[in-house]
């Protein structure tokens, strides 16, 4: 970057961190309180919010406010949020709700506590060619996954690879892309340069956009995160998107086995490319082949800011949601001890009294806290208690356990992934002292949301039983024979389209094994009798014997060895 642009940089860093940092302790929606800013990029800040409702940590994406007023953006929006918000597939970031505020429209989002792909090469990490392979398969199946149901990303980079802490992947910002891309609001110069990093050559050229744009970017996401180095990046946004116009990509030799499969994936013309389906099983197939991979190495946020805490920009961290991070203010310098009048330190006689009146103040205040916890301040008040904790119980154990402490309890239930069934996922208030009696909402898991079996009737098997098991459902073959669906093609499924079944159900898929055809056998010579019953052990019967009835077969029509339908007929004919 030039002088010029670190200059801008350094202006916009901060005026922005201050204007974040004012917005804490808003309440989007009448639901999420904002509590701390996490990033903030070209069209969007990103706060860590709490859901006043669920009592849970949630991740809010407010749009740039020149947004609010852009009636063809704001239709697009909420038509890519309500698209983006059906997909349910565990390598992508799930969205809660979406709104619009005075400060622009927003996004809630699960809240992500292992960082991003983009924090980890910021802090210089790079993977092996097994990690990258194993995070290049878990996006790829997420690509599929929305491909298949008319969702392209468009922005697939580094920055929207998130982290869960046990280090599975989601991928965020589906659907923004799509709508930010109608919007008549212009961003700032250099805006477009992380996206235009991973940009298909179909994209430079404003040609039609599908799904292989995305595997042309996931690509050259897992050749940098190998080999720190992006290819085709140059020092300006045009350089680089006209790098790639027409060129194959040069694929390092240490991606090893990976290189080959990331050439094909990233080939210039879309037609060569692979799908996602065909990427994510190729990835797959080299994980098998490559060693096990070390596990990763996640840059996760700093300190969270808790409810009743001061936000500071100093702690904002690495689950940014597709935002850059805000850039921490400096330190303030450390006042130096006072100097008396007359120039000299104060004496060491009046130094040590400090910490005496100190250790009075806090024995004073401790007496004071201690008698707090269990009345109010004039001491005819009713009794505070603490909040216990209820994670990993159930209904009878968090009754308990608030009945025990004073508190009455209310349980709700919602759908969980991740929670047991009659398990806790969250509670309200969940910390701090309460009054005795106030009423803890307790929200238990009523275990995985349904599913709905799609209509697969005409697919291949492959690919119906890929989908099933993007949705967490286990599919079942059962073969049977079929004069109309062509072979290998789903004819139906068990339960049928349409029904709800739970995660993890069996659906059967009924899968066309082709016309039932069998093959005429040689009958020459036999008697009428012996040439019937082989007939019908071959699924045959006899339509007329011409000739002596008494004679031997001499011709058949069909002739033997013809393949016919089972159940037809064959005439004899004997002398």
């Amino acid at each position: 970057m030039s002088s010029s642009g670190t200059a801008l940089a350094d202006t916009l860093s901060a005026v922005t961190t201050p204007r974040l940092a004012d917005r804490v302790g808003r309440v989007l929606g009448g639901r999420f309180r904002l509590v701390s800013p996490i990033g903030s990029g070209a069209s969007a800040h990103v706060f860590l919010a709490h859901d006043v409702v669920l009592g849970r940590r949630v991740a809010v994406k407010v749009l740039h406010p020149a947004l609010a007023g852009d009636v063809p953006f704001l239709r697009r929006f909420r038509a890519e949020a309500q698209a983006a918000a059906t997909l349910n597939h565990p390598h992508i970031t799930q969205i809660f709700d979406w709104g619009e505020d005075d400060d622009g429209p927003y996004l809630v989002l699960e809240y992500l506590g292992g960082g991003s792909l983009r924090d980890m090469l910021d802090a210089g990490h790079r993977l092996s060619p097994a990690q990258a392979a194993a995070v290049g398969a878990q996006a790829a199946d997420a690509l599929d996954y929305a491909h298949r149901r008319g969702l392209v990303h468009r922005d697939v980079k580094p920055a929207n690879f998130l982290f869960e802490e046990e280090g599975r992947l989601r991928i965020a910002d589906f659907g923004l892309a799509r709508a930010l891309s109608e919007a008549a609001w212009t961003e700032p110069i250099g805006a477009m340069l992380g996206t235009a990093r991973y940009a298909s050559p179909e994209q430079v050229e404003g040609r039609r956009v599908d799904g292989r744009a995305d595997i042309y970017a996931l690509s050259l996401v897992l050749i940098e995160v190998v080999t720190g180095q992006v290819p085709f990046a140059a020092d300006t946004t045009i350089a680089t998107l006209m790098a790639r116009v027409g060129a194959t990509v040069q694929v390092p030799d240490t991606l090893g086995l990976l290189g080959p499969l990331l050439a094909q994936a990233a080939a210039p013309d879309p037609e060569a490319r692979m799908d996602a389906h065909q990427l994510a099983l190729s990835l797959g197939q080299l994980s098998s082949q490559l060693p096990p991979p070390a596990r990763l190495p996640l840059t996760p946020p700093g300190r969270v800011v808790h409810d009743g805490e001061a936000a500071d920009d100093t702690d904002l961290g690495a689950t940014n949601l597709g935002a850059a991070r805000v850039t921490a203010p400096p330190v303030a310098p450390v006042t130096p001890p006072p100097v008396v009048p007359d120039g000299r330190a104060r004496s060491p006689r009046r130094r040590w009294l400090w910490p005496v009146v100190a250790l009075v103040v806090v024995a004073i205040l401790g007496g004071t806290t201690a008698a707090l916890l269990t009345t109010n301040v004039l001491g005819a008040g009713s009794t505070s208690h603490a909040v216990p904790s209820l994670t990993g119980v159930d209904q009878a154990g968090a009754a308990r356990l608030l009945r025990g402490a004073g508190l009455q309890s209310r349980f709700t239930a919602t759908a969980s992934e991740d929670v047991p069934a009659g398990t806790v996922v969250s509670w309200a208030p969940s910390q701090g002292l309460q009054r005795q009696g106030t009423i803890v909402t307790v929200v238990l898991s009523s275990g995985p949301a349904p599913r709905v079996v799609p209509d697969l009737t005409g697919t291949s098997y492959t690919d119906a039983a890929a989908r099933l098991q993007g949705m967490r459902l286990s599919p079942a073959r059962q073969n049977t024979f079929s004069d109309t669906v062509p072979q290998g093609n789903v004819i139906s499924t068990t339960p049928g389209p349409g029904s709800s079944v739970g995660r993890d159900s069996t659906v059967t898929l009924v899968v066309s094994a082709g016309p039932d055809m069998v093959t005429v056998p040689d009958l020459l010579g036999t008697n009428v009798a012996a040439a019937t019953r082989s007939l019908e052990q071959s699924g045959l019967k006899v339509a007329n014997v011409f000739g002596f009835p008494s004679g031997r077969v001499f011709f058949t029509s069909p002739s033997p060895g013809s393949r016919v339908h089972r159940g037809s007929s064959v005439n004899l004919y004997t002398l």
